[in-house]
C-alpha cells in the first residue's frame, strides 16, 4: 500500500527525489502495509450472546464477525485462538472477508507460525471470488516482494487495478501511483490525476494528499498552490498525516502562503500527534532556531529523538548535528533537560511507546508459537510413519532434552507479553484522558 500510514510501515520505495533538511520528504512513498480484512460485513451485535448463537448455527458472516471482536482486543486479552478458529470456521464456508483475514494472520504471524505460502492461498482464494480487499492485498505482496514472491509491478498492478475497477479507494490510490512513478505502466501523470481523484471522490484522504502534492509541484496540470492548500486541507480535515504536516511546511515555508508560524505548529502538532516522523522533525527545527516559539534547546532535542526513534533520516541527522553544536558549545547532549510539561511531546511520545508496545506483543507471541512448533519438531524427530523402533527412541530423547531451550525461551517471551500488556493497558487508557493539543 503506498504512503506512509499508522500501520506498521515495512518498506519505503520512492518514485522522487527527497530535499534535505529541514525541507520534509514529501515525494510520495509506497509503503507495503498489510490492511486488515476490510470486509463490507456488518459491525459485531451489541448483544454478544445472540451474535454467539448466530455464529454457532453456522452464519458464517457472524463468525467472521466474532471472529474479529476477538481479533481487536487481543493486546488486552491475548487470545489469538478464538480468533482464528471462528475465522477458519468462516473461511471453510467460502466467506471471502475471513479467507482475506486468514491471509493477513498467516502474513504477519498473528497467532500462528508465520506461512507466506498460506497467506498467498487464501489471498487468492478470496480473490478469487472477487473480493477486492483481496486482490488489493495481492498486490502488495506482489509490489513488495517480501512474502514469499519476486517482486513483480506487473503482477501488483493488475491486482491493483481488479481492486480498482470495483471502486476500493485503496486500489484506485495504487493505480494512481503507479501511474505516477511508472510501476509495470508507462509513466503518465494525466492517468495518475484521473485515478487520484476518482480515490478522492471515493473518500481516499491519501489521494486527497497525492492531489495536493501534484498541485503543488506542477505536475500533470499547472501550479496552483491554492489547489494544493486545499486539497491538503481536505485530506487533513480527514486524518491524514500527511497533509497536516505538508500544510505545516507550507505555512513554515511561505510556500504559496504567507509564512504563519502558528499556523505551521498547529499542523505540526497534528500531523506529530498521529506519529508523523517528518512533522517532528520540523518541530525539532523550529524549537532549535526559534521560529514561531521561544528557543528550547530541551523541546528540540525531544522531538528530534521522537523522529530519529521511528527512523526519520532527517531526525537522526539534525539530531546528531545538534548535539554536535551543544557539544562545541561546552553542553551534553543528554545533560539537556526536556520540560517535563510540555503536553504535545508528552503525547507523542505516549502514542510511539504504544505502537512500539503492540509491535512487540504480537512479535513476541509470534516468537513463542514458533517456539512451540520447535520444541514440538525436536521431541518427534525420531518419527517415522509411526513406528518406534530403537533408533527412534533415541532420537526422541535426544530431541527431548534438545527442546529445552526453545522451551524456556518460550516461557520467557510469554512472561515479557504479560508485563508488555500491563504496560501498554495503562498507557492506552492514559492516552484517553489526556488533553489534546489545544489549536491556537
Amino acid at each position: 500500500m503506498c504512503f506512509q500510514t499508522r500501520a506498521t510501515v515495512t518498506a519505503l520505495l520512492l518514485c522522487t527525489a527527497i530535499s534535505t533538511a529541514p525541507l520534509r520528504a514529501q515525494a510520495p512513498a509506497s509503503v507495503t502495509v498489510q490492511t486488515s480484512a476490510q470486509a463490507p460485513a456488518s459491525q459485531p451485535e451489541n448483544d454478544s450472546h445472540t451474535l454467539r448463537q448466530r455464529a454457532a448455527a453456522g452464519d458464517a458472516q457472524a463468525q467472521f464477525d466474532l471472529a474479529n471482536a476477538y481479533f481487536s482486543g487481543r493486546f488486552e486479552t491475548l487470545e489469538y485462538a478464538q480468533a482464528l478458529a471462528w475465522y477458519r470456521q468462516s473461511a471453510d464456508q467460502g466467506y471471502a472477508p475471513a479467507e482475506n483475514q486468514l491471509g493477513n494472520m498467516y502474513q504477519h504471524g498473528f497467532g500462528v507460525v508465520r506461512n507466506f505460502k498460506l497467506a498467498l492461498a487464501y489471498y487468492r482464494k478470496a480473490a478469487d471470488q472477487g473480493y477486492a480487499p483481496a486482490q488489493f492485498n495481492l498486490g502488495v505482496v506482489y509490489e513488495s516482494g517480501n512474502y514469499g514472491v519476486k517482486r513483480d509491478y506487473r503482477q501488483a498492478f493488475a491486482w491493483y487495478r481488479k481492486a480498482a475497477d470495483q471502486n476500493l479507494p485503496d486500489g484506485e490510490r495504487e493505480v494512481a501511483y503507479f501511474y505516477q512513478c511508472g510501476f509495470g505502466v508507462k509513466r503518465d501523470f494525466t492517468q495518475a490525476l484521473a485515478w487520484y481523484r476518482r480515490a478522492a471522490d471515493h473518500s481516499s484522504a491519501m489521494a486527497e494528499n497525492q492531489l495536493g502534492y501534484f498541485a503543488e509541484e506542477g505536475w500533470g496540470e499547472p501550479q496552483d498552490y491554492a489547489l494544493a492548500l486545499s486539497w491538503y486541507t481536505k485530506a487533513a480535515e480527514h486524518g491524514d498525516d500527511t497533509a497536516e504536516e505538508n500544510l505545516g511546511y507550507m505555512f513554515q515555508h511561505s510556500a504559496g502562503v504567507p509564512t504563519d508560524y502558528a499556523k505551521a505548529l498547529f499542523w505540526f502538532h497534528k500531523a506529530a500527534a498521529l506519529g508523523n516522523a517528518d512533522a517532528e522533525n520540523q518541530l525539532g527545527w523550529m524549537y532549535q532556531y526559534g521560529q514561531g516559539v521561544k528557543q528550547d534547546d530541551g523541546r528540540a532535542l525531544a522531538w528530534y529523538r521522537l523522529a530519529a526513534d521511528q527512523g526519520s533520516l532527517r531526525g537522526k541527522n539534525n539530531l546528531q548535528a545538534f548535539c554536535d553544536e551543544l557539544e562545541d558549545s561546552g553542553e551534553e547532549c543528554e545533560s539537556v533537560a526536556v520540560p517535563a510539561d510540555d503536553a504535545a511531546i508528552a503525547q507523542a511520545q505516549r502514542r510511539a511507546r504504544i505502537l512500539y508496545l503492540r509491535g512487540r506483543i504480537d512479535g513476541l507471541e509470534a516468537d513463542a508459537l514458533k517456539q512451540d512448533s520447535e520444541v514440538n519438531d525436536l521431541e518427534h524427530m525420531g518419527d517415522h510413519k509411526g513406528k518406534k523402533d530403537a533408533i527412534t527412541k533415541i532420537m526422541d530423547a535426544v530431541g527431548t532434552a534438545v527442546s529445552v531451550s526453545p522451551r524456556i525461551q518460550k516461557q520467557k517471551d510469554l512472561e515479557e507479553v504479560a508485563r508488555l500488556v500491563e504496560e501498554l493497558v495503562q498507557l492506552e487508557n492514559e492516552d484517553r484522558i489526556a488533553a489534546s493539543v489545544p489549536e491556537p
